[in-house]
């Protein structure tokens, strides 16, 4: 048996922090100093903490190894099962020439500007953000602002900061899966926790993508469809996480919102129609179609996209968002209580993961060593059956499929080595003691905490581009400073998640998308600086509502 040192470098708890923290700096230092690939700066983390198990907090060998298999597994399983099959149905989409027509579909809406940064930046990018994530939303997204007219740089800012929102909740509630598998928290009360934060940042969103689209003038005169917009997304945002399934919360929110926004565009017009019909003419100067940018963003070709497809306006919408549909269908089966007891029963298994025996510095068994595995039930199993539906929906042979498949595996693989590392180099921290040293010494701030928690889970997303990646590092360094400190171990964990989502506009994978995208390789610094102030903002705003919740005055929003 092993047990947990809190402080085992000379006998201090202060100095101990510190080398704890050494494979955390040296990770964000290779990412935002020196600008090493995630994958490798993940690598050299990781390899170590693990030395730092062994040698400082007297982890034995076998122990440090097998706790780093357990976070490799778990990266596998259930977070990239997610996201590779997620992935799979967006490229799916595209491969038959069906993501253009739904594209075609939303840009048929309407012919302002700033009406479609709403539709195609927020609520399309919050589709995007549900099913792949990892830059896809802002790549796609901005490809189709430049399509519609909208100049290049202006449409990469648009993208970066619509991307914030739902990404708490994206790639079918990885980020809060990740969160609840390092914490051992509830997932249902780290979800519900989630979704009374971030829809308060979401009624802003849109007001906000106005504004740099069209100045005050774009808030003057289209605030009723952006508030519309921004209340619709929060209000599905919460009840979703609240009270139905916490990997359908962006699909919810964005299908609510789109609908919202669409009827009232039946009965409310802006006053006047910015369409930049100059930028248009811009863009496509280079000769390139929607159809292609769209394909170039996701890393495909259209080659693929030569099956005829209906001429009917009304076939062609319900065949767009088919997908979408059997993936709601489907996830709202597996909630029906008979099939969810069932898929409970005979889909998930619960063991002890070898090689494993710890305990933490007051005798307690260690939550991570006790492994989950959801087979039939899994968000990624799920996701799976909808890529089916969508094949047989659109007559994809199982050749084409599985080609289409292996094409995402190869798209992802560096994401795959950065997500398995991180997760390892997390449940090495959080197995060998790392995390308790740096959450206890953390504690000794009390009640200002819970100020820096939110800003903890802001840094974390700005340099490792991802919500999953900054719960799985800090969720239970979060949780462990929350329960030293009088604080809800729930709020604390969740915060991690809600203000995390803020850096992601800032963080470099997310700048070099965007830069991609837009064709200006190079202009990543020049839209870090133009989002750095309303990242800065958010971040503030936030963490006010974070530190009420800790107090009397909103307390009672902690389920």
């Amino acid at each position: 048996m092993f047990e947990q040192i809190l402080d085992p470098i000379f006998g201090s708890l202060a100095l101990s922090a510190i080398f704890a923290a050494l494979p955390l700096i040296v990770l964000f230092v290779l990412l935002g100093v020196f600008r090493v690939k995630a994958a490798y700066a993940a690598i050299v983390g990781l390899a170590l903490s693990i030395v730092l198990a062994i040698v400082g907090w007297q982890m034995p060998v076998g122990q440090a190894f097998s706790a780093t298999a357990e976070g490799i597994f778990y990266g596998l399983f259930p977070i990239l099962w997610i996201l590779v099959n997620a992935l799979w149905i967006y490229r799916l989409t595209l491969a038959t020439g069906w993501f253009e027509v739904l594209g075609k579909t939303i840009r048929a809406i309407s012919d302002d500007l700033r009406v479609l940064s709403i539709i195609i930046a927020f609520c399309f990018g919050a589709l995007l953000e549900s099913l792949a994530g990892f830059g896809a939303p802002v790549a796609i997204s901005a490809a189709m602002l430049i399509a519609a007219g909208m100049k290049p740089f202006k449409a990469a800012i648009v993208s970066l900061l619509a991307n914030t929102a739902p990404v708490a909740f994206g790639a079918m509630g990885a980020p809060i899966i990740a969160l609840h598998g390092v914490t051992g928290l509830p997932m249902d009360e780290l979800a519900s926790m989630a979704g009374r934060q971030t829809p308060l940042i979401a009624i802003f969103i849109p007001l906000i993508l106005v504004f740099i689209v069209d100045g005050k003038r774009g808030v003057k005169q289209t605030w009723p469809v952006a508030v519309v917009a921004g209340v619709a997304f929060g209000a599905a945002q919460f009840v979703t996480a609240n009270y139905f399934a916490v990997e359908l919360t962006d699909v919810v929110a964005a299908v609510v919102t789109v609908g919202a926004v669409l009827l009232m565009l039946r009965f409310w017009k802006p006053a006047e129609t910015v369409s930049f019909t100059e930028d248009a003419a811009e863009a496509g100067a280079s000769g390139a179609s929607a159809d292609e940018s769209l394909a170039k963003a996701a890393g495909i070709g259209t080659a693929t996209a030569t099956k005829a497809l209906p001429t009917s306006t009304k076939a062609r919408t319900w065949g767009a968002i088919a997908p979408y549909l059997a993936i709601m269908v489907i996830f709202t089966i597996a909630q029906i209580p008979v099939i969810k007891d069932w898929l409970s029963t005979v889909g998930s298994v619960t063991f002890r993961w070898p090689g494993l025996d710890v305990v933490d510095a007051a005798g307690n068994p260690a939550s991570a060593q006790t492994f989950k595995l959801d087979h039939l039930k899994a968000t990624g199993t799920l996701l799976l059956f909808s890529g089916i539906v969508t094949m047989m929906i659109y007559g994809i042979g199982i050749k084409k499929a599985a080609q289409v498949y292996w094409e995402t595996l190869y798209q992802l693989r560096w994401t795959i080595v950065t997500v398995t590392a991180v997760l390892a180099l997390s449940f090495v921290m959080n197995l060998s003691g790392q995390t308790a040293s740096l959450g206890f010494a953390l504690a000794a701030t009390g009640g200002f905490f819970a100020i820096l928690s939110p800003v903890i889970g802001w840094i974390g997303v700005a340099l490792t581009g991802s919500d999953t990646s900054s719960n799985s590092l800090f969720g239970l360094l979060q949780v462990t400073a929350a329960n030293q400190a009088g604080l809800s171990p729930v709020l604390m964990a969740a915060s991690n998640s809600s203000a995390g989502v803020l850096g992601k506009m800032l963080s470099l994978q997310n700048l070099a998308v965007a830069a991609a995208a837009v064709g200006m390789h190079g202009s990543e610094g020049a839209l870090f600086r133009k989002l750095i102030g309303w990242s800065l903002g958010l971040l503030a705003f936030i963490t006010l509502i974070i530190f009420l919740q800790s107090t009397p005055i909103l307390g009672w929003m902690v389920p």
